[in-house]
């Protein structure tokens, strides 16, 4: 269909696209070189089979926003399509006569897609732009007193007008120039769009039919061409960069699981993150793959209560810095600015609950929340910086090994009047179960941990506590960045637990769990360890445990982060509550997609940070608007949060862990 000239002139504009598309590429590739290790192409060979279908279907994109994530569907469906539709056109282009594929089932099935999807695009397109400058929908920014790159507010709608524009061009002129050709030859049953506007240019003369080829052929190819260089420093290059971040991103236990810091390395000179280039490999690479959806904002416990955190806006912002120093950083140099001086401030990393909803529903598999908390390493670790009210708690961890500063000798007192066999009297049990610092302080707590005990002993279990020589995890250490004294903790229970070797430990505490199961195997603990709502289910499936069924009981279920989302498990609580016969009523944000309590990221030993509210009472309003007289809940720090917010708004609503509500009903 083309000319010799033409031939000529697009084959050089290759060459030049090409020569540019590299030069970007190298850059990108020099930039993610400066981030601390490496991938391991490995994971991506085991992975591919799993990633092409979760790209494929974008399943990562329909947690929340159907419509929008349809839409999107419709555009990226169709681009990838369009890898073997442009493919087709440039043959055609270069070779007279040429058909892509035949005029036989398989040509008419492909030119039957084409059709479709190049509608569907040009549908999708038009809708996510009118939603964004017409609608201007409130998801799609942020708020002005949240710390933004100066080029990003402008900078994403001119990105957004730039490749929407380029899409409706492409497409909407590959389209057309399909349409020219159907009106010179006549209908096409394999191509019903295109054929019903061909029917527009019936009048035309074969030589205007053949030029409107010609004009298209340019426009959806040509396009391509000059916007590839761009696309590079766009953040549409996430079509690449996302299927790369699920192929390569190092594999984790959970989603909450932090590297290890190894203290005993004297040539490390620098812990947690204090500029772009502290960062890993795979972090830096997430702010190429970020789709800047503000998803993880939607869903931020922060943000959503006025505080300045959005994690949205730190991936945004790397990004940009890449755009303006990329140079720099690609040479070698250090960059110009700390992290807290351009992608985010001190007053957000502090804001920041730990909670995993911003990784979670991240589609595209960013992790925002490990950027904060190796920022939070570098302020404590490096600097020192850290609010004032962590001190106690660090204090207490330090000298009484929990951050409540209890001594080890009382650690037992809420298990007075109660047979509560310590590992001294059972040095073998069939679970060891850790109680956490909690029950040892909090006289909320103590209720529950009784509650537990009487679950076990009720039901035979042979069990053992730590008793004095119980301390905590360190979890909230690790969450606050001070690392050297979760090390500290870590390797002393992990030494404990070696010599223990129980078969199984059960926890009333997520933050427990977690650090238990997912942390300390970098310190040469691997241990099964189960929440007590999952034993509690074990034990009444067993038949070890006869119920009362309560038909009266009506409860919500608060999934506490790092049960729910950090560790999947989700029916194991309801299960129980089913058994005892509450009537649950569900939150609108349950199970994954579970709002904090605002106790995780250590948030529990500090005031929170300026907002138009606090995360417990956005959470307790939730709770109290499904009608539920009792609000269930599976770890102390939920419990204390939710208690103070129901105490705030005079509400008579019972906030009771699912171990008390079963100690209840035991016949």
């Amino acid at each position: 269909m083309l000319t010799t000239a033409e031939k000529i002139i697009f084959a050089l504009a290759i060459l030049a696209s090409i020569y540019a598309v590299y030069r970007v590429a190298e850059r990108i590739l020099r930039i993610l070189a400066r981030g601390h290790g490496k991938p391991d192409f490995d994971l991506a060979r085991k992975r591919f089979i799993s990633v092409l279908i979760k790209v494929g279907t974008l399943q990562p994109t329909f947690k929340i926003r159907f419509w929008p994530s349809l839409l999107h569907g419709f555009i990226a469906w169709a681009f990838v399509y369009y890898l073997l539709v442009n493919l087709g056109d440039f043959l055609e282009g270069y070779i007279p006569g040429f058909v892509f594929l035949g005029q036989g089932a398989i040509g008419n099935i492909y030119r039957f897609i084409a059709d479709i999807l190049s509608v569907a695009a040009l549908f999708g397109m038009a809708a996510m732009l009118m939603r964004r400058f017409v609608f201007k929908s409130p998801a799609l920014t942020t708020r002005q007193e949240v710390l933004l790159h100066p080029r990003a507010r402008a900078g994403i709608q001119r990105d957004s007008t730039i490749v929407g524009s380029f899409i409706l061009v492409h497409v909407g002129s590959r389209f057309l120039g399909q349409s020219f050709e159907i009106a010179g030859r006549g209908a096409d049953a394999w191509q019903p769009f295109a054929s019903l506007v061909a029917g527009l240019w019936r009048s035309w003369s074969e030589t205007a039919l053949i030029a409107g080829e010609h004009v298209t052929f340019w426009l959806a190819l040509g396009t391509i061409l000059g916007f590839m260089p761009y696309f590079l420093i766009s953040k549409h290059i996430h079509l690449f960069f996302a299927p790369l971040n699920f192929l390569l991103k190092p594999e984790r236990r959970s989603i909450g699981e932090l590297s290890k810091l190894d203290f005993d390395d004297e040539s490390i000179e620098q812990f947690g993150a204090t500029r772009l280039e502290d960062l890993g490999w795979e972090q830096l690479m997430d702010a190429y793959a970020c789709i800047m959806c503000y998803r993880c904002q939607e869903v931020c416990p922060a943000y959503n209560t006025g505080k300045v955190l959005s994690p949205a806006a730190l991936e945004i912002n790397k990004r940009y810095f890449f755009n303006s120093e990329g140079a720099r950083l690609a040479r070698g140099e250090p960059s110009s600015q700390t992290l807290i001086e351009f992608a985010i401030s001190e007053e957000a990393v502090w804001a920041c609950t730990a909670c995993g909803a911003c990784v979670d529903i991240c589609p595209v598999n960013n992790e925002p929340m490990r950027d904060i908390l190796d920022i939070r390493r570098a302020l404590v670790l490096m600097e020192n910086q850290f609010p004032k009210q962590l001190q106690a708690a660090f204090r207490g961890m330090e000298r009484q090994a929990n951050p409540w500063g209890v001594p080890p000798a009382e650690r037992m007192k809420w298990a007075e009047g109660l047979a509560v066999p310590t590992i001294d009297e059972v040095p073998e049990p069939e679970i060891l179960w850790w109680v956490g610092c909690a029950p040892a302080t909090d006289a909320r707590a103590q209720k529950t941990a009784r509650a537990f005990a009487e679950i076990l002993n009720k039901a035979g279990v042979k069990y053992a506590v730590l008793g004095e020589g119980e301390q905590c995890t360190g979890d909230s250490a690790r969450r606050a960045g001070k690392e050297d004294l979760f090390f500290a903790l870590a390797s002393a229970n992990v030494e404990m637990l070696n010599e223990i070797n129980p078969p199984r430990i059960v926890t009333t505490c997520p933050h427990c769990l977690h650090t238990l199961k997912n942390e300390y195997p970098a310190f040469g603990g691997n241990y099964t360890v189960i929440h007590h709502t999952q034993l509690i289910n074990e034990l009444i499936g067993a038949g070890k445990l006869k119920l009362k069924r309560d038909g009266a009981l009506k409860a919500t279920f608060h999934d506490p982060c790092y049960l729910g989302r950090h560790n999947q498990v989700i029916d194991a609580p309801r299960l129980v509550l089913e058994n005892v016969g509450a009537n649950l009523i569900e939150m609108p944000r349950h199970g994954m997609q579970s709002f904090c309590c605002g106790a995780g990221g250590a948030q529990m030993w500090k005031e929170e940070e300026h907002g138009v509210e606090r995360v417990s009472a956005n959470r307790f309003a939730e709770a109290q608007a499904t009608g539920a007289q009792t609000i269930a809940v599976g770890c102390p720090f939920c419990m204390v949060m939710l208690n103070d917010a129901r105490k705030d708004a005079n509400s008579e609503i019972e906030v009771l862990d699912v171990a008390e509500i079963v100690a209840q009903v035991i016949e």
